[in-house]
């Protein structure tokens, strides 16, 4: 992480562009302490805040239309080769997409706040087909949200900055751990008890 931390510090703008595209592809990149060390950084007059914000933007757009763009042409792909291996198939695609046509979308939006998750949910809404609209609003305006929260905070949080940080990003991480099992025990649960018996 200090070595990110570096780069931003040393290239600015550009490191901050690449190191956000690629974590939200899903590579080990700690995005919000990323976006809160730029804050801090905007406070000391190392950067400015407009453009800060900016960068930050577009490169968290990219990769989150990267990782859509991954799931609707390659997540496809491997649903119709090897699906039937895991038991997924196109019935399961579609009901996905009927999902994510009634509530899915808006994890894309709050996705961001969650490390972990905000990397798969353009993934599986790129492969459940979610139209590209839809896609745009939630993604990209939660992305504006989830950029603008965490630089503001490392702004106002000055030197104290690393310490909340990392806090609240445990606290985010403890967060999505006990959604991410509560929906794996909702889908067991629905698995077990909650299919309807077939007519014979």
């Amino acid at each position: 992480m200090e070595t990110i931390l570096r780069l931003v510090s040393q290239y600015g703008y550009a490191a901050i562009f690449c190191a956000l595209m690629f974590g939200i592809v899903g590579l080990p990149i700690p995005d919000e302490t990323i976006l809160t060390f730029s804050g801090y950084l905007i406070s000391i007059g190392h950067l400015n805040f407009l453009p800060t914000l900016a960068i930050a933007w577009a490169g968290s757009m990219c990769g989150i239309t990267l990782s859509y763009i991954i799931g609707r042409k390659g997540g496809l792909f491997l649903v119709h080769k090897y699906g039937r291996y895991v038991h997924v198939t196109s019935r399961h695609l579609e009901k996905a997409h009927a999902w994510f046509e009634r509530v899915g979308r808006w994890s894309l939006f709050f996705g961001y706040f969650m490390p972990g998750i905000r990397h798969f949910t353009a993934v599986i809404a790129g492969t459940s087909e979610l139209d590209v609209p839809s896609f745009v609003l939630f993604a990209y305006s939660g992305a504006l949200v989830w950029v603008t929260t965490f630089i503001s905070l490392g702004y106002f949080l000055g030197e104290q900055w690393r310490r909340v940080g990392e806090q609240i990003h445990r606290d985010l991480t403890i967060a999505a751990i006990a959604l991410t099992a509560l929906l794996l025990l909702g889908y067991f649960l629905w698995r077990k008890f909650g299919r309807k018996p077939r007519r014979t």
